[in-house]
């Protein structure tokens, strides 16, 4: 579904302070605050309920969130401002663009929440578990890093656990209804829990980037 049009975003999105304005600038330097904790990337963070909600309970943690939604960006700058957390922010910017602002071995944990399925085969390329993105997130993973995939589409789940076994990952967790239990350390989005009222399983997986 398309998302309707935020008057205001683009406005917001050049004063919020949680938006890094030159993340190639962050390279190599992300973890610079908090050296002892993990980096995690969130890549198509919507409206950013999740990576804010992340950033609260992982206080240790940095956590860098991408969207190249204007509107969405726009959204998610807005809530993340809004919580005033330091360990938090926001790159407006395309997924394609990854090994401009992260340095190879960088990211702890990629997260994937809800990606755009596009259905079609012929715009297979574009899923963010498409061979050309999994082999860019080998690269910026570090050793035994991880990839956490979450989904409401069990064809994408299909697709992307093939593609993962095809790239040479490591399967270390699957779900095909991980909201069936609570999850604490997971924090369920505004989104997500639509899924959950109206039934509907939630696929997830967990993925190592195991290096020699």
């Amino acid at each position: 579904m398309r998302m309707r049009r935020i008057a205001w975003a683009a406005d917001y999105l050049t004063q919020s302070p949680s938006r890094i304005l030159n993340p190639e600038e962050k390279i190599g330097r992300w973890k610079k605050e908090r050296p002892d904790g993990k980096l995690h990337l969130e890549i198509g963070c919507g409206k950013g309920g999740y990576s804010a909600a992340m950033a609260k309970l992982y206080a240790k943690d940095t956590f860098a969130a991408v969207e190249k939604n204007e509107s969405a960006a726009g959204l998610a700058a807005k809530k993340f401002d809004e919580t005033g957390l330091e360990n938090l922010a926001l790159i407006y910017g395309d997924g394609a663009d990854l090994e401009k602002w992260f340095k190879p071995g960088e990211v702890d944990i990629i997260h994937l929440n809800f990606s755009d399925p596009w259905p079609k085969k012929r715009n297979a390329k574009r899923r963010l578990t498409a061979p050309a993105f999994l082999k860019q997130y080998h690269t910026l993973l570090c050793k035994n890093g991880q990839i956490i995939m979450k989904t409401d589409n069990p064809s994408l789940f299909e697709y992307s656990i093939l593609a993962f076994l095809e790239a040479g990952y490591a399967m270390e967790e699957i779900s095909v209804d991980f909201r069936r239990e609570d999850h604490p350390e997971d924090p369920l989005t505004e989104y997500e829990q639509k899924f959950v009222e109206q039934g509907k399983p939630i696929y997830r997986s967990v993925w190592n980037n195991y290096k020699k």
